[in-house]
């Protein structure tokens, strides 16, 4: 058993220092050098203090934002140690009511839009945590945001097609719109 022992000690030690400490400070350090901004969470800065990532949604509720997806993430919204979907199906009754009064919310937030709400207003992403909303979601908020803004709305539309990203690669995905950059924009104004 003892000249098993030995060579099965040095292996696991082996193997631990190159796939526990060397390998994950080679990656980490080849990202670093080559997607600088990505590594390092897509933070967005404002007057020099982080006010977010471009990579997690935040949540807004105040009329005079746009707002995003719904998180899936409990019990803070948009927390990326929780992030998962709900896995509940169509016709499941816990996510028939959370969508009920997603809709609830959203119209009561804008009673004068007669417009069908956008999917994506009202489900969570697969992660619970997407920064963008279809370029649909956000004009079909473009009213409420610029009445509470005391905006004209082809201002407020003009800001959504500049914040509007094409598909990627062109041919992946549909337009999007992330939704903490379009509202830093609107602060800005």
């Amino acid at each position: 058993m003892k000249p098993l022992l030995r060579p099965a000690i040095c292996l696991f030690l082996m193997l631990s220092i190159v796939t526990g400490i060397a390998y994950p400070l080679l990656v980490t350090g080849i990202s670093k050098a080559l997607f600088s901004d990505r590594a390092s969470g897509s933070l967005i800065f404002r007057d020099g203090k982080p006010v977010g990532s471009a990579l997690i949604g935040q949540q807004f509720t105040a009329p005079k934002y746009f707002w995003g997806r719904p998180s899936a993430t409990a019990p803070q919204p948009y927390n990326g140690i929780a992030s998962s979907g709900s896995n509940q199906g169509p016709l499941n009754p816990a996510l028939i009511d959370a969508v009920k009064g997603r809709l609830r919310a959203i119209q009561s937030a804008d009673p004068s839009n007669t417009a069908a709400v956008p999917v994506d207003l009202l489900t969570a992403s697969g992660s619970g945590l997407d920064p963008h909303i279809s370029a649909a979601a956000a004009h079909y908020q473009l009213g409420r945001v610029a009445t509470a803004r005391k905006l004209p709305r082809a201002q407020v539309a003009a800001l959504i097609e500049a914040h509007t990203e094409a598909r990627q690669w062109g041919f992946l995905g549909e337009p999007r719109v992330n939704v903490l950059l379009l509202n830093l924009a609107l602060d800005k104004k």
